[in-house]
């Protein structure tokens, strides 16, 4: 069956086996549908890797994606531009991507040439922010949208606002087998005169297994011979996170209700061909899922289009196509309407296999040949939409158009400087310092860095680790009955003080903070909420306005997660009111800032004001943290336009000359944080720009144009003196820097994903 025009080669960009996941073997059974279809016509396929070595593919995978790594995506986009490729069919599903919500495919598709046709797996009902900011610019982005319920394209028109007219709905395919009797299977799985109810897919706490066992006792007591069979191997995420800790507790309940020698758990990813046989088997297909939030089921469209019998929970895909009598429909969370249900199923014979028509004749249309079809036809109506809309011819970008390059992110220097209490405070060139010990400010900002570099897809066994090792710190360093964090520790863990200061305690919070807003970290969470409970009531009592500040944003991250807090959002109008008279209290017409001299980490002082102005939707609030940022970075510039921090050999009294050196890393940190932040409040490139022109004082952009950062071992030293640098790599500075390269990849992730900041 020849296309109608001149389509020659169609790429699909999505998982692929042998990656084991739904993903992957849908976009393995479209590719080679379509291909088997229109034998003239190429597919190659364009995989994303979620571990480091990839995986065996077969030869029509072509060039593959590290899950984590922008540039990956984009070295693809230049890939399928210059190898002549006319569609790119999308596999789209959130967690199958990398950066928030999946966005770093968007940098790919922006810079694809031609038409883009994406199946969207999965449709929210309520989205988070970056959820729905990812699905508008993939709306944007592709010429067709596929989806594959009447469900999903209203909800693609309803909530995400997406053109009627680019919406085509096609099936999810199945593969094409006979009608016949589940006795023709059974031998092979010795269960010839047993009644089989089947449950397959990856295994996860969402899938209502242990309903299905619950119901199992009402079932046998009228049908002694059934067999439940749970087939699917334990989805790699929630391996991954928990081991096999819901399969254990499902095999578990099975004894406990004393129905195990009739329940068979294959604990294996199955190839299609044997999975058939599987379905072929069962007299009943039961899907048990806990909520309705599921657009599209490939295991219910597999069973259903084989001509199974099926019982389900009313999920979107399920409450869609078991109308009409092709199915039956039992309420979440029932065990005993899931028991009635199945034992009038294999009670009334004439009604499953009713049933079973019903469902084989409507899988017709559902066939992978049927399906290659009606992609065809969306590929063509791409192509037409893509001629007539227009888009530009060439994807090379000057290089003002290109992304700044940014350093490798190396690790090795903060690993040398952590053992199993916490991050050494100092180091004697590259050798840790042993005799300086620990401190909680060092730790707080080392925990700040390792969730960052977590969620940028940085992490690690060994990263995580010293994450814990980081919060253990912060954990021992509280003093509970006060709520006050002790800061320095010696060598042989003896602290040196009853109290620390209170920027320590605000750095404390601010790590606690990030920390509870960040989720997936299990009950390292629940030890960081706990904490940031403890310590936060003090934070009313602080002086110190770069404590207010380093707080303010913790509790902006806390609240994040819990923002009905009602004691956060106190403090944290009290400390902005306080951070506000001091401003009004020290500023005069040529001093716009907070007290009468600046001195260390001041850029988090505007930073603090700009991102509770935004948090607030308080725009005089907004606005003053945007004002003191300008006037800082204006006397943070050198004559010859490089970044020039306010040296801490004097700082900078008002009505006096500032001190040029010693020229401290943490002042770096702190101005490219508060850019990033201006720029996400006002979407003004200048303060982009001015984030860049701050981080390059790193790389040798200052006084004495030598580089801070040490690309042999990943630290960063200590400081730039009037004459040479410092040759030690301490934990603030190294932390200073690797900080800043985090929101720096950060910001060039989004910037490349999306055209304009995240808001709020």
């Amino acid at each position: 069956m020849p296309l109608v025009s001149n389509i020659s080669k169609v790429a699909f960009l999505g998982d692929y086996l042998p990656r084991k996941c739904g993903i992957a073997t849908f976009t393995t059974d479209l590719c080679r549908a379509v291909a088997a279809e229109f034998p003239a016509l190429q597919c190659l396929a364009v995989p994303v890797n979620d571990i480091p070595e990839g995986y065996d593919y077969p030869a029509e995978v072509r060039f593959e994606i590290a899950e984590q790594d922008l540039t990956s995506y984009l070295r693809a986009a230049d890939f399928l531009n210059i190898t002549d490729v006319d569609v790119v069919c999308v596999e789209h599903e959130f967690g199958i991507f990398g950066g928030p919500a999946g966005s770093h495919v968007l940098a790919l598709l922006r810079e694809l040439q031609m038409p883009i046709v994406t199946t969207l797996h999965t449709i929210l009902r309520e989205p988070n922010t970056e959820q729905r900011r990812v699905m508008r610019d993939l709306i944007r982005l592709s010429t067709r949208l596929v989806v594959m319920s009447e469900r999903g394209r209203e909800f693609l028109s309803s909530i995400y606002q997406a053109p009627a007219a680019k919406i085509d709905l096609i099936p999810h395919g199945i593969p094409d087998m006979p009608f016949a009797d589940p006795n023709y299977f059974k031998d092979e799985f010795g269960v010839a005169g047993k009644q089989v109810v089947l449950t397959f897919g990856l295994l996860s706490s969402n899938k209502g297994i242990e309903f299905a066992l619950r119901a199992l006792p009402d079932i046998i007591r009228v049908f002694p011979n059934t067999v439940y069979i749970v087939l699917g191997q334990t989805h790699p995420n929630l391996l991954r996170d928990e081991g096999e800790a819901y399969r254990l507790s499902l095999e578990r309940l099975a004894k406990d209700l004393h129905v195990q020698k009739h329940v068979v758990f294959f604990n294996r990813f199955v190839e299609p061909e044997e999975l058939m046989r599987f379905v072929g088997a069962a007299d009943i297909y039961l899907t048990p899922y806990l909520t309705e939030a599921q657009i599209t089921s490939g295991t219910l469209a597999c069973a259903f289009g084989a001509g199974n019998a099926v019982v389900s929970t009313p999920y979107w895909h399920a409450a869609e196509l078991l109308t009409e009598e092709r199915g039956k429909l039992v309420p979440f969370r029932d065990a005993k309407a899931i028991a009635v249900a199945v034992v009038e199923l294999l009670r009334d014979e004439s009604l499953r296999h009713s049933m079973r028509k019903n469902a084989y004749k409507v899988g017709r249309g559902m066939v992978w040949s049927r399906v290659a079809q009606l992609y065809a036809k969306s590929f063509e109506q791409a192509r037409q939409d893509h001629s007539f809309i227009g888009r530009k011819s060439s994807p090379i970008k000057t290089l003002d158009e290109q992304p700044g390059q940014l350093p490798e992110l190396k690790l090795d220097h903060l690993f040398r400087m952590s053992d199993s209490t916490g991050i050494f405070q100092h180091a004697s060139f590259t050798v840790p310092n042993f005799s300086e010990g620990y401190c909680t400010d060092d730790n707080a900002r080392a925990l700040v860095l390792a969730l960052m570099l977590q969620k940028l897809g940085h992490g690690s066994p060994q990263l995580e680790t010293h994450a814990a090792t980081y919060a253990a710190f912060l954990s021992h360093a509280i003093d509970r009955r006060r709520g006050r964090f002790r800061n320095f520790m010696s060598f042989d863990r003896h602290w040196l003080e009853e109290t620390g200061s209170e920027d320590c305690q605000g750095h404390a919070l601010w790590a606690l903070g990030l920390c509870v807003s960040q989720a997936g970290q299990g009950s390292f969470q629940a030890l960081a909420a706990q904490l940031f409970e403890q310590a936060l009531p003090v934070a009313a009592e602080f002086a110190s306005p770069r404590a207010w500040a380093f707080t303010l944003i913790g509790i902006d991250e806390y609240l994040r997660r819990f923002g009905g807090d009602r004691r956060a959002n106190q403090i944290r109008e009290l400390l902005t009111a306080k951070l506000i008279q001091r401003y009004m209290d020290a500023s005069k017409e040529d001093w716009h800032w907070f007290e009468d001299v600046v001195s260390y980490a001041n850029a988090k002082l505007p930073h603090a004001m700009i991102l509770s102005g935004r948090s607030l939707n308080n725009k005089t609030m907004l606005e003053l943290g945007l004002k003191t940022l300008r006037w800082l970075t204006k006397n943070q510039t050198s004559d010859a336009g490089s970044f020039r921090p306010i040296g801490s050999n004097g700082f900078f009294p008002r009505g006096k000359e500032r001190a040029i050196f010693d020229q401290q890393p943490i002042e770096a940190q702190a101005t490219i944080s508060a850019c990033i932040e201006a720029y996400q409040a006002t979407g003004d490139m200048l303060w982009v720009t001015e984030a860049r022109r701050v981080f390059e004082w790193f790389l040798g952009r200052n006084d004495l144009g030598l580089a801070l950062y040490d690309p042999g071992t990943g630290g960063c030293r200590d400081g730039l003196h009037v004459d040479r640098l410092s040759q030690n790599e301490g934990a603030e500075s190294t932390l200073a820097f690797l900080l800043s390269l985090a929101e720096m990849q950060a910001l060039q992730n989004s910037l490349t994903s999306f055209k304009e900041p995240s808001g709020k």
